[in-house]
């Protein structure tokens, strides 16, 4: 529905099979890397590779990307609490101020980038016996086409989103500013997705939704920008040479992409981390200007094998 032109985002959970809930994130995960093993898949095989090497790949990318996310969330945005919580790093659970089931909830972008770095280091090295810059040239592909739907799964769950806006196209992130609590005691309905929808659609509690601010939706500008990202890398290795000059690719994809994440955090809710410290910038642009000078430093480099 719409409210003073605005969209008010109260998506379900996910799709429910009554005996279990496939949740929209985990979803959009799952398309991420089934989309990034077919793409390789015909990478392979133009470069001759075996298809066990793939799936050895995309093992190493899978590992890669989840321990380097959660790594990077620890220790770039979060690591005053994790620090006095060492066993929820690696545990998804909470034990205090009591025990409960959280998941995985942080998951940052730079981290895994690193992380993704290091382990095609020594999947070049020990499985594919090609140099690393061939593997990142040609991986960073389905990354960036993974990167797309990991920002759905964002907007799925009504997170990492931006500031306060008058723009038509911000949006009203009701579970954002509602707890499932508040939202259950604010209209005394004992279920919280019943109370999300009443909230969303009775007028009766129009005082309420009138409560919920309009924000950005930066996790769709960044989706819709990735889809470009996506499209020049796809451009340069399947219809240019570009695939031949060690590092080039590998170097666009990191300006463009971070590039992209600079421009998107200028509007986006502070995530925390040390940017109070050295102000001017967001934690996630201190993080991206590196990634953006490393990537221009492989364009320049970029040399035909």
């Amino acid at each position: 529905m719409t409210h003073a032109l605005n969209l008010v985002w109260n998506p379900s959970e996910g799709i429910d099979l009554g005996f279990f809930m496939i949740r929209f994130y985990s979803l959009m995960f799952v398309v991420a890397f089934g989309l990034g093993w077919y793409i390789m898949k015909h990478i392979f095989e133009r470069e001759g590779e075996s298809i066990e090497k793939l799936d050895s790949l995309f093992i190493w990318t899978v590992l890669a990307t989840l321990a380097g996310a959660r790594l990077g969330h620890v220790f770039f945005y979060d690591w005053e609490y994790y620090r006095n919580h060492l066993p929820e790093i690696l545990l998804p659970f909470r034990f205090s101020p009591s025990f409960e089931f959280t998941g995985y909830q942080g998951l940052a972008s730079h981290g895994a980038a690193i992380s993704i770095i290091i382990a095609m280091y020594f999947y070049s090295k020990n499985i594919l016996k090609r140099p690393q810059l061939w593997i990142l040239d040609r991986v960073v592909i389905p990354v960036a086409s993974g990167a797309i739907f990991v920002r759905l799964g964002n907007f799925f769950n009504s997170e990492i989103i931006g500031n306060e806006t008058t723009s038509t196209f911000g949006i009203k992130f009701l579970r954002d500013h509602f707890s499932p609590q508040d939202a259950v005691n604010a209209t005394q309905i004992s279920n919280p997705k019943d109370a999300y929808y009443a909230i969303a659609n009775d007028p009766k509690f129009a005082t309420l939704l009138e409560q919920v601010p309009v924000k950005h939706p930066t996790q769709l500008y960044e989706a819709f920008a990735y889809i470009f990202v996506f499209t020049a890398l796809f451009f340069l290795y399947w219809k240019t040479d570009k695939r031949n000059y060690s590092g080039y690719i590998f170097g666009m994809f990191l300006v463009l992409l971070f590039t992209v994440r600079f421009i998107v955090e200028s509007v986006k809710e502070s995530q925390g981390g040390f940017e109070n410290a050295l102000g001017l910038f967001s934690t996630g642009q201190w993080l991206s200007i590196p990634f953006v000078l490393i990537g221009l430093y492989f364009v320049i480099r970029a040399k035909k094998n």
